[in-house]
């Protein structure tokens, strides 16, 4: 198979809200580039984008499909992503790879999820276009929707199609352009062109004239023809709108109904003319990476003729094709079944076979160039977010900053043998999605699952069953409190036995010093006049570390504290460091008694962003989590409150900020350190650990 020059490829993410139609407009695509025979639909779970089981059973996308459509003088890179921000971290490592964007507005207009995706596609730099989709349901209006991206976004909002006909009587869209309807052909890929209805012919003029007037401004040479002439040509006017998409001063809007295929043809001609290509981009916005070695940047620029390299955005574990490693080439030629490096690791790959995708359909290469997606199979070592090159000139290009999952549950398996298979499979599957974390917490000894948010948990766990054949069962994880104390405290530790031969003894002073929060453990030796012998010091300390371990007010370590072994006595035959470690863990239980031993629970930073009329509400639920308001930053329409929160008041976070802003709104956070808890909190959490003693003990 051909590869294409880099100037013949767009690379184009879809990106919206769940439910805006992206995954059936992307059908539309494929269907009228005569990649399909015929239109699959969300809801008969046919569509190539959405073939995931779980997508296919809760009728929307869980994670980016890319689509390779092959036009007449054009290879285009469909990335169909997600829309729900359980799923954000796959949408944003699409929109790093992709050199246009097309921006999906459904029926019911936008929604808050539309603002951090337009976010990201602005930080980016990418130029884009809007397709406003679904205009065939009732109570849609184009002009109302238009008004509303532009307020809400604040974008210069350019139509280049207009709908014909509107809601059930949608028939078509109204080709600026060329002033010409384009209507679908019943069972085919191809449209029609039929003449404006003489009704609209005035208002499509006026609408005409605008976009001229607007393409005129790209240039000083179009602006002064157009002054001039009072006309410019076709060319002209695909020219000036293509230097204003580059230079984002404007954005082109399109229009239709993707489950009808109107408006589709409209929008292929949009991105082949007015979108870049990845050779365009890469001038715009030079791609600066890093030497591993010298960690100085270099610009990397998209030449065929430069050595190898590539950024690794996608990876999946397929039950059939194994691993399979999405890249975007960033320079030089890679050929398949070749050695290469992986400069984040220093490992080096071979890689297997090369594809391009069309959903789940796989086409095999032989090579694959500077500017293009493809896929490579079983690489072994190679991550998502690294970076593969040619193993003499190694570079390591800038990658996605991805946030840290924020919900966390605590998993049971429902069958005892099931650990290994469960701890493998979230491992694989934690490969495929880096915004998932899976660990086991050696201090609650519970295994943890974090995800963004509780779909996000929930799909995992359905596609743990569909590929790995267990089941598990989830609850709230058990809070890593800590204990410490408030006033020195001496106590004697002295452990003597005799058992007929040699017997035990060690005898030990020990004074314990609440130290400021986060100043962790300290042991001093002050023995003098050798009362205890140097060679068991070490095991006083060891006996006290370890009955640091396990608190006495609730059975969770104890830190913040130092604690000074100052007398003691020994025995010249008996004495033995076991002896000793025993005398050090009965000196510090005992000292612990009478130093006024306090509960810290873990408190964690956290910014919430919100709209601006919900902020008030955020921080009553705030406040009533015991949160405590650091502070406000505004970042557009929306609010950042930033505080400090017990991580016990907010295990359960994400639905109720669901509830509360209505899907608006969303946080991350941090762990920040440890603080004495109430004692209303110590309390229960004693209370709690004594009756877990007594159940095990009954």
């Amino acid at each position: 198979m051909t590869q294409p020059s880099s100037d013949s490829i767009r690379n184009v993410v879809l990106a919206s809200y769940a439910g805006a139609g992206k995954t059936s407009l992307a059908e539309a695509l494929a269907y009228s580039a005569g990649a399909i025979p015929s239109m699959g639909s969300i809801s008969t779970g046919n569509t190539i984008g959405d073939f995931e089981p779980e997508e296919v059973h809760h009728h929307h996308s869980m994670s980016t499909a890319l689509l390779r459509l092959d036009l007449k003088d054009c290879s285009l890179n469909i990335l169909d992503t997600p829309g729900s921000l359980d799923f954000f971290a796959d949408t944003k490592a699409s929109i790093h790879v992709a050199d246009g964007a097309i921006l999906v507005i459904g029926a019911s207009g936008l929604r808050s999820e539309v603002e951090r995706v337009w976010d990201i596609i602005q930080e980016r730099g990418i130029p884009s276009l809007i397709f406003v989709n679904e205009l065939d349901k009732e109570h849609t209006n184009f002009d109302a929707i238009l008004e509303e991206i532009s307020k809400t976004l604040e974008i210069n909002c350019i139509p280049i199609a207009l709908p014909l006909g509107q809601q059930a009587d949608l028939e078509g869209a109204i080709d600026l352009l060329r002033q010409k309807a384009i209507t679908p052909v019943a069972n085919g890929h191809k449209v029609q062109e039929i003449e404006i209805p003489d009704n609209l012919t005035k208002f499509v003029a006026e609408a005409r004239k605008k976009l001229i007037e607007c393409a005129a401004e790209g240039s000083d040479e179009l602006l002064e023809k157009y002054l001039g002439e009072g006309e410019l040509t076709e060319e002209e006017i695909l020219e000036g709108l293509k230097l204003g998409v580059g230079n984002q001063s404007f954005v082109p809007v399109l229009c239709g109904a993707a489950t009808k295929n109107i408006g589709t043809t409209l929008l292929t001609d949009a991105i082949l003319h007015l979108l870049p290509s990845p050779q365009e981009q890469s001038k715009r916005k030079p791609v600066t990476g890093r030497n591993p070695q010298t960690e100085e940047e270099q610009v990397v620029p998209l030449y065929e003729e430069d050595p190898f390299s590539a950024y690794v955005f996608k990876t999946t574990i397929d039950p059939f094709m194994g691993r399979l490693t999405y890249i975007k080439v960033q320079s030089g030629v890679l050929e398949a079944d070749s050695h290469f490096y992986n400069s984040v690791r220093h490992a080096k790959e071979k890689g297997g076979h090369l594809y391009r995708l069309l959903g789940k359909k796989t086409t095999q290469i032989d090579r694959v160039s500077a500017g293009d997606i493809v896929a490579i199979a079983k690489l072994k070592d190679t991550q998502t977010g690294d970076t593969i090159c040619a193993d003499k000139h190694t570079v390591i290009l800038p990658g996605v900053k991805l946030t840290r999952p924020v919900m966390a549950f605590a998993l049971e398996t429902k069958n005892n043998g099931d650990i290994d298979k469960v701890s493998l499979g979230l491992h694989k599957l934690v490969e495929e999605d880096p915004s998932l974390e899976f660990f086991r917490n050696d201090e609650t000894k519970e295994m943890l699952l974090s995800g963004v948010g509780q779909t996000h948990i929930e799909f995992t766990l359905e596609k743990l069953h569909r590929k790995y054949g267990v089941d598990v069962n989830l609850h709230t994880p058990k809070v890593a409190y800590r204990e410490t104390i408030q006033a020195t405290s001496q106590a004697q530790g002295k452990y003597k036995k005799q058992t007929g031969g040699h017997g035990q003894y060690g005898d030990c002073w020990l004074q314990l010093d609440p130290l400021p929060r986060g100043g962790g453990f300290e042991f001093v030796n002050k023995i003098v006049g050798g009362v205890i012998p140097r060679n068991f010091i070490p095991a006083v300390e060891k006996g006290v570390v370890e009955a640091m371990h396990d608190g006495l007010l609730a059975g969770f370590p104890v830190v913040d504290i130092q604690v000074t072994v100052y007398d003691g006595s020994h025995h010249p035959v008996d004495s033995s460091e076991m002896a000793f470690k025993v005398a050090g863990s009965m000196g510090f239980k005992k000292a612990m008694e009478s130093a006024h031993p306090v509960l810290l629970e873990p408190i964690m930073q956290v910014e919430v962003t919100a709209p601006d009329e919900l902020v008030g509400a955020v921080i009553g639920d705030l406040n009533s989590r015991r949160g405590r308001i650091l502070g406000m930053d505004v970042k557009g329409h929306n609010q950042i409150v930033k505080a400090l929160v017990p991580l016990a008041e907010i295990l359960k976070y994400a639905p109720a900020l669901t509830s509360i802003t209505a899907g608006k709104g969303s946080y991350v956070m941090e762990f920040s350190g440890y603080e004495q808890a109430p004692r209303e909190v110590m309390t229960k959490v004693v209370e709690e650990h004594m009756a877990a003693k007594q159940a095990v003990a009954g």
